[in-house]
């Protein structure tokens, strides 16, 4: 390590202040003390700098010198990231803890990829041609899953004057020697990113496919795109980490970027020792083959938690660039806020709303702008969708970091404490949710559903959206009230609530449903209504409708009828009309 650039004047828990700042730039990461700390420059004032410390602090006194690297904070991108754990900065858990034990010690220097391991390069270009950023050098096969697309880096272009032959190879091995117009340049598969800068693409794209999640509820009634933002509120046990991991599971992403940000340690536990033993419905084989896992507790440094977040969204941006489709999960944003607060409180700054920085809205947008269906530098189509939890004290939607981030993101699945008070899994509210992607997803689905998807889903908002109106009437008077058309339209929502958007995530049939099957559910309760309608017209009473034997059917055929076995609706649907004719036959 070179000389001392500063010497520490002033500490308050992870913010230190130093003197010598003409030797530093803002943004760099530097090192603290005998055990070099990491910690990255956040001010500059005279000759004081201010550095947030991402380890903890205990022990440090003023006087203790600070080293500079030269670099911003950055990510290692190679080879290696596909199955790995890190925290958030990027340093390998699993490896740490053969070094330190349980708890993570402080200024363990380790690389976060491992520098010995040798992977199999095949080249894809030839030596004489012209090349520029992003371009394809060849690829390297990550696991069965996910081949790994060696691109030239953002800072070379120029003349390919050698490249490596097929074979093995270290990530920092040289593959390739450039001519370029300061002289010749040696690439390796390594590469290094700044976190806080998004990574170049040509152009966005517009978003038209559908993130499929096999989630009723959300493909549905409140689809994502891929390349879009979500949000996901909801207080304690409203179930956020399970939509989240059924959304990381089932969805028909590519790679899976999971952000344990700020959790507590034993949620993060259940992910760490759940995600490696999962198995990828699609492929047959380990989910973890296509997942990076960042974990940062609650109990870790809230400046590396606050870095977490753009570390995950750099290794999702390097994805995306090789052409991939990713979903990003950060749970959750407001533990990614309350470190934010917590930096400022310490820097003294004035506080805005609730005590979180003014700066909040601009960090919340930059972090969810980064999501998007991009033209990446080499021609091929990429996207980051990112899904962000949010955790509001006593489930309240009005505090600020639920409502800043709602202005940046266009789909919004409310979770509802009474909704899971009485097991209704997914507890995602239909009244509060919204999304704003259905236009862009409405060809799709009658493509690939050959079924109105979008009329279908307004007959069925309205249909519960008059059971939410109708529920006040039935509190103060009972249902006997209402007349039976009014009576049919509750039990037409009952079967919604029951048999379409309530969805068993241990249940091997019920956990995931095709668009197919989705819409094939869909029709046969849309159906049930518009027969229960017309008998109730001809004077049939609600309790002879309500006493057919079809409609245990109906609430049943989620976990009854598989997603290879379409043809048992048209089964259901002719018992239903045999029994709505035997009605009909009674009334005429």
């Amino acid at each position: 390590m070179s000389e001392p650039v500063g010497v520490i004047t002033w500490i308050n828990g992870p913010v230190m202040r130093a003197r010598g700042s003409g030797r530093v730039a803002m943004g760099n990461m530097v090192e603290l003390g005998d055990e070099h700390l990491i910690g990255e420059v956040i001010g500059l004032m005279n000759d004081e700098m201010t550095i947030q410390v991402y380890e903890e602090t205990s022990g440090m006194t003023p006087g203790m010198p600070v080293y500079s690297t030269g670099l911003p904070l950055s990510v290692e991108l190679a080879p290696g990231l596909i199955g790995s754990i890190f925290d958030g900065i990027q340093r390998p858990l699993p490896v740490m803890e053969r070094f330190t034990g349980s708890f993570i010690g402080r200024g363990i220097g380790l690389t976060p990829l491992h520098r010995g391991t040798r992977w199999h390069f095949t080249p894809v270009l030839e030596p004489g041609i012209h090349i520029s950023p992003g371009m394809i050098l060849g690829v390297v096969p990550e696991n069965a899953m996910i081949q790994h697309k060696i691109m030239v880096p953002a800072d070379v272009s120029g003349k390919l004057t050698w490249i490596a032959s097929e074979g093995e190879y270290t990530i920092d091995a040289a593959i390739a020697t450039v001519q370029t117009a300061h002289g010749e340049k040696v690439v390796s598969m390594l590469r290094r990113w700044p976190v806080r800068s998004p990574r170049p693409f040509k152009t966005r794209k517009e978003k038209t496919e559908p993130l499929l999640t096999g989630q009723r509820i959300l493909d549905t009634f409140f689809p994502l795109v891929k390349g879009g933002s979500a949000i996901i509120p909801g207080g304690f046990g409203t179930g956020k980490t399970v939509t989240q991991h059924q959304v990381a599971k089932w969805s028909d992403a590519d790679v899976v970027v999971y952000i344990g940000c700020g959790e507590r340690g034993n949620e993060m536990t259940e992910v760490l020792q759940e995600f490696p033993a999962l198995i990828d419905p699609r492929s047959g084989r380990p989910l973890m083959e296509r997942t990076v896992l960042i974990a940062n507790t609650s109990n870790m440094q809230v400046a590396a938690r606050d870095a977490s977040v753009y570390t995950g969204v750099t290794i999702a941006e390097y994805y995306r660039d090789m052409g991939y489709h990713v979903a990003l999960m950060a749970d959750s944003t407001s533990r990614w806020a309350e470190a934010m607060r917590e930096i400022s409180g310490r820097l003294e700054e004035m506080p805005a709303q609730e005590g979180y920085p003014a700066y909040l809205s601009s960090r919340i947008a930059e972090f969810y702008e980064r999501a998007g269906m991009v033209e990446t530098l080499n021609s091929n189509t990429g996207s980051i969708s990112i899904i962000g939890a949010v955790s509001p004290p006593g489930g309240d939607f009005s505090e600020p970091v639920t409502q800043q981030t709602r202005q940046y993101t266009r789909v919004f699945w409310g979770l509802d404490k009474a909704l899971s008070s009485a097991r209704h899994f997914p507890s995602i509210n239909w009244l509060n949710s919204y999304s704003e992607y259905l236009d862009n997803v409405t060809n799709w689905w009658q493509q690939e559903t050959q079924m109105p998807w979008r009329s279908m889903r307004t007959v069925a908002m309205e249909i519960l959206n008059e059971e939410g109106h109708l529920d006040q009437i039935v509190k103060l008077v009972g249902p006997d009230a209402l007349p039976d058309d009014q009576r049919a339209t509750l039990e037409t929502a009952r079967l919604l609530r029951e048999g379409f958007l309530q969805q068993n995530a241990l249940d091997e049939v019920d956990t995931y449903s095709t668009p197919q099957k989705q819409m094939k559910m869909l029709e046969l309760i849309l159906h049930f209504h518009e027969r229960a309608m017309a008998v109730v017209k001809l004077g049939a009473i609600i309790r002879v409708i309500q006493e057919l034997p079809i409609i245990t059917t109906l609430i049943r055929m989620k976990n009854t009828v598989t997603n290879a076995d379409l043809e048992r609706f048209d089964q259901i649907r002719v018992q239903l009309d045999e029994q709505f004719d035997g009605l009909e036959t009674q009334y005429r």
